[in-house]
């Protein structure tokens, strides 16, 4: 009896754990991330603002949770991709860029939280960044799928997807100018760091 009590308890307090990082993103969506604050949010729940700390230590600790839960979200996707890729290098590699692109056209404010730094004082903590480090590792499984081993692909990679995504997000988003360079960033990066050239 005592454990089903303690397990409604923690389902409880997980559900409003839940809500308190949905009414966060909503308040990103709308207002920036410089209007993420815990009174937003609390109005956003029906609370006020310092019952909020029964849940989160503070404003930092939603912006952990929220970027520990874009990277989960993305790690399942990840693994998911990893899974069914194409056997040719060039299809495997334009899957993988435009299913992050995608991603983070569709979610531009995950998009800012996950590359770049929109909260001043933000540090990922480990456990939220086991996460990010995850989908890393699937990457580096995925170079090396196509036969890749040059030590600095995976930076390349990442800065090649990064610089489309906030190009796309800053001056078309919504549109597609920079997702449809995605194929030619593909043969610019295998024309790079391909074991054949």
């Amino acid at each position: 009896m005592l454990g089903e009590a303690n397990a409604v308890r923690t389902r409880r307090r997980q559900d409003t754990r839940d809500e308190i990082l949905a009414a966060a993103w909503a308040v990103v969506g709308e207002s920036g991330w410089t209007g993420l604050t815990l009174r937003a949010v609390a109005d956003r729940v029906g609370m006020r603002a310092p019952s909020l700390y029964g849940h989160f230590d503070s404003k930092l600790a939603i912006v952990d949770a929220m970027f520990g839960q874009a990277w989960a979200d993305f790690d399942e996707t990840s693994a998911s991709l990893e899974d069914d890729l194409p056997r040719d290098p060039r299809e495997a590699l334009l899957l993988v860029a435009t299913t992050w692109l995608d991603a983070m056209a569709a979610q531009p404010e995950r998009h800012a939280l996950m590359n770049q730094r929109p909260v001043p004082g933000f540090t990922p903590s480990a456990e939220s960044y086991a996460h990010a480090v995850r989908v890393l590792e699937s990457l580096h499984r995925t170079l090396a799928r196509c036969g890749i081993t040059d030590p600095d692909a995976a930076d390349l990679w990442t800065a090649l997807l990064g610089g489309l995504a906030g190009q796309q997000e800053a001056n078309d988003p919504g549109g597609r100018r920079w997702r449809r360079l995605a194929p030619r960033a593909v043969d610019m990066f295998l024309g790079e760091v391909a074991p054949h050239r």
